[in-house]
């Protein structure tokens, strides 16, 4: 029996050195090298400070500013801690009365706004911390946001156009624009009111 134990026991040391330190060492070394900036979590910084990641959805409140869609995330929504969906199925009627009480938000927010609420605007992601919005959330809150700015409307859906990310790789997900970015960018080039 010890004569089997043994060569098991080499076996396992030399495992765990090879594929618990040595391997991701190397790939560690190599992301840090060829990829420094998602290595580190695609961590966003403005005036010296980090103000969150281009990955993580961030809650934003205020007229001057475009709004994420709608977090499960926690109680309060936007929890890093406490990721994922609200597990509400499409016949829910705690799902209804949630996108029913989101649409009657976004049409407060944005009365200037007359078509159709974007999806996104009024559910959540499976993650709950999409850092996302689709180009036409992004246009739907553009004339509040052009308002609260004192811009030009046109102006702010160059800016929303500038900052539309395509499909990856031309096929993959949809185009998205990342509301931490974009409205970093808004006070970067235009003073809130």
């Amino acid at each position: 029996m010890w004569r089997h134990i043994g060569p098991a026991f080499k076996i396992m040391i030399v495992m765990t050195v090879l594929l618990g330190f040595i391997y991701p060492g190397v790939i560690t070394g190599i992301c840090q090298i060829f990829f420094p900036y998602q290595a580190n979590g695609s961590i966003i910084r403005a005036e010296g400070r980090i103000v969150g990641s281009s990955l993580i959805g961030q809650n934003f409140a205020g007229p001057q500013y475009f709004h994420p869609r709608p977090s499960a995330a926690g109680n309060n929504g936007y929890d890093p801690m406490a990721s994922g969906g609200s597990n509400l199925g499409p016949t829910s009627r705690a799902l209804y009365e949630r996108v029913k009480a989101g649409v009657a938000k976004f049409r407060q927010e944005n009365p200037s706004y007359k078509g159709p609420i974007p999806a996104d605007m009024v559910t959540a992601s499976g993650s709950g911390l999409d850092p996302d919005i689709s180009p036409a959330s992004a246009f739907a809150q553009a004339r509040r946001v052009a308002t609260a700015r004192g811009i030009s409307l046109r102006r702010l859906r160059r800016l929303v156009r500038a900052h539309t990310e395509p499909r990856q790789l031309g096929f993959l997900g949809e185009p998205r624009v990342n509301v931490l970015e974009i409205n970093l960018a808004l006070d970067r080039q235009v003073h809130r009111r």
